[in-house]
């Protein structure tokens, strides 16, 4: 008689693991297949440009780094080496998301390459698909410099200074941090498995520069797919802090002298009274002969008695 309900709750599971399961594959479906394909018929092939650029750059890079001087000016222009000045790093880094990995297969990695900016061009727009694949490689590369300065140890997040003669090039990086930012924004948990997953293997399988430059781009790409959408957002925080940190300014909380108490107010004025008019004396008849001017009495002086 216990069998029977233990086998109804997990019939259940399995039935709502199955209904989970199916919307989760009909939405990523959507979102990866019938969603590109929309905007791929409505912008026709001008809506693969990326996807076409990239794929020819390596191509063609490829193809002069076959012959010895080739191989020399393609170094120059696109080769990244962490014990290169930064500003140099900088400066070749974009080029070297077209130079290929010369120890990798090429035209495995352009199916790969074509695919991610296809998809990414399609959903994202161009401007945010060169942002996020030049994002996710340089976070890699100054990652990479940051490692090798700190030197073996720090719990194996540090390398040796041999791994700065390392050539690190190629389009790895942007293709996995544009798939991996893809499957957080439009929600593809297959898609995010097969990328971020196979990226953590390779790091614990093969140790070495690029698989952790790998790491260090799904990472990346995690956290602006996060932020996706909260542009709005963010700047009212940065705002809200701007604010508060003037506020907070030595300027703003310097004492202003007090004002002095203003006692009580005086009494209203009363009613408005007319200036008393003064009444003038009246003046002196005038002299006449029978009528002489009035003079004043002489007073002695005493300096004159002496």
């Amino acid at each position: 008689m216990t069998t029977e309900p233990h086998a109804g709750r997990s019939r259940s599971r399995l039935v709502r693991l199955a209904r989970v399961t199916g919307r989760t594959l009909r939405g990523e479906w959507q979102a990866i297949v019938v969603d590109p394909v929309r905007q791929l018929a409505r912008r026709g092939l001008s809506g693969l440009l990326l996807a076409f650029v990239a794929a020819f750059g390596v191509v063609f890079f490829h193809d002069i780094a076959q012959h010895p001087t080739g191989a020399v000016w393609v170094r120059r222009l696109g080769g990244v080496e962490a014990d290169l000045p930064l500003w140099l790093s900088l400066l070749r880094t974009p080029i070297s998301l077209y130079v290929p990995a010369l120890d990798l297969p090429v035209w495995a990695g352009i199916t790969q390459l074509f695919l991610a900016f296809a998809w990414a061009e399609l959903t994202l727009g161009r401007a945010r698909t060169l942002a996020i694949a030049y994002a996710t490689t340089l976070a890699g590369t100054l990652t990479a410099r940051l490692m090798i300065a700190l030197g073996p140890g720090w719990w194996g997040f540090g390398l040796p200074p041999a791994a700065g003669h390392v050539l690190d090039t190629g389009p790895s990086a942007a293709v996995v941090g544009l798939f991996t930012y893809l499957a957080v924004v439009r929600r593809a948990p297959v898609v995010f498995t097969m990328t971020g997953g196979s990226m953590v293997w390779e790091s614990v399988a093969v140790p070495n520069l690029a698989g952790r430059e790998h790491l260090v781009a799904v990472g990346g790409a995690i956290v602006l797919g996060l932020l996706h959408g909260r542009g709005g957002r963010l700047r009212a925080v940065v705002r809200s802090l701007a604010a508060h940190a003037a506020d907070r300014s030595p300027a703003t909380l310097t004492r202003t002298a007090p004002t002095p108490a203003r006692g009580p107010d005086p009494a209203p004025p009363g009613p408005r009274c007319a200036p008393a008019r003064t009444v003038p004396s009246p003046a002196p008849p005038p002299a006449t002969a029978d009528r002489p001017l009035p003079t004043r009495p002489k007073v002695p002086s005493p300096f004159l008695d002496r």
